[in-house]
């Protein structure tokens, strides 16, 4: 199949008993219904094996449909390239046909549905999180253009004592003895710091972008938690796992999370690194290269 946005053309390689073959090309929408039809013609002809380019995430619904009744290749687009020449839909669907015919099409691993639901809802939270940095650093940009130095005294400017000084600078106070005297625990110890930090001049149209982007980051950690314990939830008959990845120095439970959710538990059906040596062996010109190198 050569996917597309809108459209998918298959290609349909049949051997008679002759050894004959014959080959059959449609193409169909993307839509539920056409892609069921698509299904049904496969059906049809007893078509067992599907191959199809791993283009963006076109791939996926017809994958979603089609993955209970056929044995399907989702393969890497730069191992199919075809040979020199006008390229089109037919040709790459008959080329990718031709591959899977004679058995040269290597599958890329496409985990189980509640594994790939893992990796939406783990890859939506590192967006998430991205999102929140990147709203933190705009505060910081506009206290900046404050002359507020806030930051430079302060370990984390969504802290607790920082978010206590903005929330009064965004109430109108400019007053910097009674913006310290906001500091909780250890950053009290820091008064002399914080006192010309905090003497700045802020406008409105600060204000008014701060208090924005402050309720922006208030959303997001919301949205991060939501995802969190949804997350949770998803993986909670393989916490003994995630427990033991937690154990690994530099990977904390989120890492772990990711992990699972990319990786899965089973990892027998990846290469292990002796396998990966001798395959590295095997290639023409490996012992001159790792000399050179």
């Amino acid at each position: 199949m050569d996917v597309h946005k809108k459209s998918v053309v298959a290609c349909l390689v049949i051997s008679g008993p002759t050894g004959r073959v014959h080959k059959e090309t449609r193409t169909f929408g993307t839509t539920t219904p056409e892609i069921l039809a698509l299904g049904d013609w496969l059906r049809a002809s007893e078509c067992s094996h599907v191959a199809m380019e791993s283009t963006g995430v076109y791939w996926r619904p017809i994958y979603n449909l089609l993955e209970d009744e056929f044995t399907l290749l989702v393969v890497n687009a730069t191992h199919v390239r075809t040979v020199p020449g006008r390229k089109t839909d037919v040709k790459d669907a008959e080329w990718l046909a031709d591959l899977l015919r004679h058995g040269l099409l290597k599958p890329s691993f496409v985990p189980s549905t509640p594994q790939r639901a893992l990796r939406e809802l783990t890859r939506y939270r590192a967006t998430l999180i991205h999102d929140r940095a990147r709203c933190a650093n705009r505060v910081q940009k506009v206290l900046e253009d404050t002359n507020i130095k806030l930051a430079s005294v302060v370990s984390a400017i969504q802290g607790v004592s920082a978010r206590a000084m903005l929330a009064a600078l965004l109430a109108g106070e400019t007053n910097p003895e009674l913006l310290a005297d906001l500091a909780r625990g250890r950053l009290r110890d820091k008064r002399d710091q914080l006192l010309p930090a905090l003497a700045g001049h802020i406008q409105e149209h600060h204000r008014f972008l701060l208090t924005a982007l402050l309720a922006q980051i208030d959303y997001l950690d919301g949205a991060i938690e939501t995802v969190n314990t949804e997350i949770a939830a998803r993986l909670e008959a393989t916490e003994e796992a995630i427990a033991r990845l937690d154990d690994i120095p530099g990977v904390s439970r989120r890492v772990a999370e990711v992990v699972l959710a990319e990786i899965g538990p089973d990892v027998t059906r990846f290469p292990t690194a002796a396998q990966l040596a001798s395959w590295v062996g095997l290639c023409p010109g490996n012992h001159q290269s790792a000399g050179k190198r």
